[in-house]
């Protein structure tokens, strides 16, 4: 009896059910991880993802469905899987746009409205990416799907994903595009070098000129009617997005301003980090598709980068010298990550050059742009 029971004890340990692939995504949890710790690539996010794909190739069961055995017995899912519910149903994409809102001056944006075209440029990758991703063979909605990680936004890509009914893609489209997020300090500064001058990198940008409170409150309320009454679908999106910073301009609810840029920010991403890594198991991740999600991901973002960067090659040239194009690439939407990498690499060529809160401008049009280009194709799809 003693065998028997040392034998069930063993047998119930992770080592007789954990296959190569397991050990695989382990190995890539354990890299994220790394990443995140020692080089601080956007640890907020790849913390929780990294650790939800080291519990889910361990203990598989943590994401399981609820299901009813034989006997007619009720069991409850695993934890992470009522995690994974809020992604399906858009409640913790939202709530990350909210939370965006409330920490996001638009000021910038407000200031210098032509950053709406570079923001728009910069979503030239999502749509290099859904054309690419027909050719590769996927359909409509997935190619839709995946074009969003051109984006830069993980919650839009998920969002997009729910709405689409494309869940069985959700962990490697979501793990592409917070990746992706996450390596924009690594990725952007090669491309935006690549397409602009030394001369073009050292342009000094005047300042800004003071928007008004009234402007600040005014702005999110009018976007929020105009965007959603031409695409009623973004409104979840735009919608929180808006409402966030309206608590946060308008100066009377100083109170849900902190909750929604602080406290529920962090808790929203805690559930959406871990319930995304927890979607990459070995079974779920390891295969073809995945590969070329990953590969049209990363084309996707640099065909974005490189759109926002030409536009502000182009409106460098309109405007006599007074755009520096690097500010373009900020227009991915990663806020404020891009707008950090335009700064530097500007610093780079110049270091009493200041391009932060220029790039804030694209930065914040891009958050925009992104949800705009989820609502087409949820509207031609008929979503």
């Amino acid at each position: 009896m003693i065998l028997t029971t040392l034998s069930n004890l063993i047998h119930q340990t992770a080592f007789f059910n954990i296959t190569i692939g397991n050990f695989i995504m382990i190995g890539v949890a354990f890299v994220f991880l790394y990443l995140a710790i020692k080089h601080g690539f956007e640890p907020l996010l790849l913390v929780p993802i990294a650790f939800g794909m080291l519990l889910v190739n361990i203990y598989p069961d943590i994401i399981s469905e609820p299901y009813v055995d034989a006997a007619g017995i009720s069991h409850a899912g695993g934890l992470l899987h009522y995690f994974y519910l809020m992604d399906e149903w858009s409640i913790l994409p939202s709530l990350i746009f909210m939370g965006v809102g409330a920490m996001t001056d638009f000021g910038p944006l407000i200031a210098n409205p032509i950053s709406f075209l570079m923001g728009a440029a910069a979503q030239l990758g999502i749509y290099v990416a859904y054309f690419l991703a027909i050719f590769l063979g996927f359909n409509g909605k997935a190619a839709a799907a995946i074009s969003i990680i051109g984006g830069a936004d993980g919650p839009t890509s998920i969002f997009l994903c729910g709405k689409l009914g494309q869940t069985s893609l959700m962990g490697p489209i979501a793990v592409a595009a917070y990746s992706y997020m996450s390596l924009v300090p690594i990725i952007q500064p090669p491309i935006m070098k690549l397409f602009t001058t030394e001369e073009e990198r050292k342009i000094k940008m005047g300042q800004l000129r003071p928007v008004s409170r009234l402007e600040k409150i005014l702005f999110p309320i009018v976007i929020t009617v105009v965007v959603c009454l031409i695409l009623p679908t973004t409104a979840p999106l735009v919608g929180m997005l808006m409402l966030g910073n309206l608590f946060r301009e308008c100066g009377v609810v100083k109170q849900l301003t902190e909750t929604a840029s602080n406290a529920l920010m962090y808790i929203v991403v805690i559930f959406l980090g871990t319930s995304v890594g927890a979607t990459t198991s070995a079974e779920a991740f390891l295969n073809v598709t995945t590969i070329k999600i990953v590969i049209l991901g990363l084309v996707a973002f640099a065909f974005g980068t490189t759109g926002g960067v030409l536009l502000g090659k182009l409106l460098c040239v309109v405007t006599h010298g007074k755009i520096n194009p690097l500010i373009g690439s900020a227009g991915v939407s990663a806020v404020p990550m891009a707008a950090r990498v335009s700064q530097k690499v500007g610093a780079e060529s110049d270091p009493t050059n200041f391009l932060l809160m220029h790039a804030m401008g694209p930065n914040v049009a891009g958050v925009i742009g992104t949800a705009v280009a989820a609502g087409t194709f949820m509207a031609v799809y008929g979503v």
